[in-house]
């Protein structure tokens, strides 16, 4: 990355400017955000620093989201949580479709956000 400085008074400032185009993350981009920030500083200011930050940031939700959504269909089979289910008894499947997606969440959280 090539950097370009401008004068200001007695000082050689960086002109940093950020990518044009961010990318969105979501709720574990988030977290991840908050993890770098908090128990990471040094990793958290190199992607800062070199423009990596809301790249990497989308990835880790593009990684959870895809992961959640393999691990909650796979639980939801295993459960027999269905529409069916979900017509019949609604309180349950409500229930049984909590379970799995907070389980889901104990499985990519440390694997994925706190890493």
């Amino acid at each position: 990355m090539e950097l370009t400085y401008r004068q200001v008074g007695d000082y050689r400032l960086p002109e940093l400017t950020l990518p044009e185009e961010q990318p969105e993350i979501g709720k574990y981009g988030r977290m991840r955000k908050a993890y770098l920030k908090a128990h990471r500083k040094a990793y958290y200011s190199t992607l800062m620093t070199t423009g990596k930050l809301m790249t990497h940031l989308a990835e880790v939700e593009q990684t959870a989201q895809r992961r959640l959504a393999e691990i909650t269909s796979a639980m939801e089979m295993q459960a027999g949580v269905t529409e069916e289910l979900k017509a019949t008894d609604q309180m349950k499947w409500v229930g049984l479709k909590n379970n799995i997606l907070q389980a889901a969440e104990e499985q990519i959280l440390p694997e994925l956000i706190y890493n």
